[in-house]
């Protein structure tokens, strides 16, 4: 979401670029410590990638109608890899106590992701005067399945218009939306002039939401 907002932003105002490629990869594999149960049977693997092209001349394209960014570091402590990084290099105890892996206090996680990206639904659509039930698919990112249902819950969108895939792939982080939203495309669930409302949530901490028309 971060990325598509900024490169949607530096089109929009550029003479020369009309085409940016937005890429999210996770390979979390690498820093999952495979015997945390509150960690390791969350994670998966996976890459996306959106193509998005500034067009002249097409009235009924809507493209990105309004997007929220927001992020708060007090609270980076809450999901975070603590050693690895030039404040705190790896050494031989860091590895032994695996540091370098994936650190979650998951009930925290839980309320923030949970209050945060309804929050930053609510102001997109309230932005753009879409009523809520004319949003054909909410594309929420793929933490887990008591976090998509709380956010749909909090938004009122009809559970049938939830995508979810999570039970395939596991959290992918970055990539989980571009995964998502390729998957409705592929499988012809989605139409022109359709809303998509989509929003992440991650490390950082970090949130966001997009409101789409395709």
């Amino acid at each position: 979401i971060y990325a598509i907002e900024i490169a949607n932003s530096m089109i929009a105002c550029s003479t020369k670029y009309k085409k940016a490629l937005i890429v999210g990869v996770e390979k979390l594999s690498c820093i999952t410590d495979w015997n945390d149960r509150n960690t390791c049977v969350l994670f998966g693997d996976g890459a996306s990638a959106i193509l998005l092209e500034k067009r002249n001349g097409y009235n009924d394209v809507g493209g990105i109608l309004a997007s929220k960014l927001a992020s708060n570091g007090d609270f980076a402590d809450i999901l975070q890899v603590p050693a690895g990084d030039s404040e705190l290099p790896l050494n031989h105890e860091l590895l032994e106590k695996k540091q370098n892996t994936i650190k979650m206090e998951g009930q925290e996680v839980f309320k923030l992701a949970v209050n945060e990206m309804a929050k930053a639904c609510k102001q997109v659509i309230s932005e753009t005067g879409i009523a809520v039930g004319d949003i054909r698919w909410f594309i929420p990112h793929q933490a887990n399945k008591r976090i998509i249902e709380a956010v749909g819950s909090r938004l009122g969108i009809d559970p049938q218009r939830v995508y979810v895939n999570l039970q395939k792939y596991g959290n992918t982080s970055a990539a989980s939306v571009g995964i998502a939203l390729d998957e409705i495309v592929r499988n012809k669930l989605v139409n022109r002039g359709d809303y998509i409302l989509v929003t992440a949530f991650g490390s950082g901490l970090t949130w966001g939401a997009t409101l789409l028309k395709w």
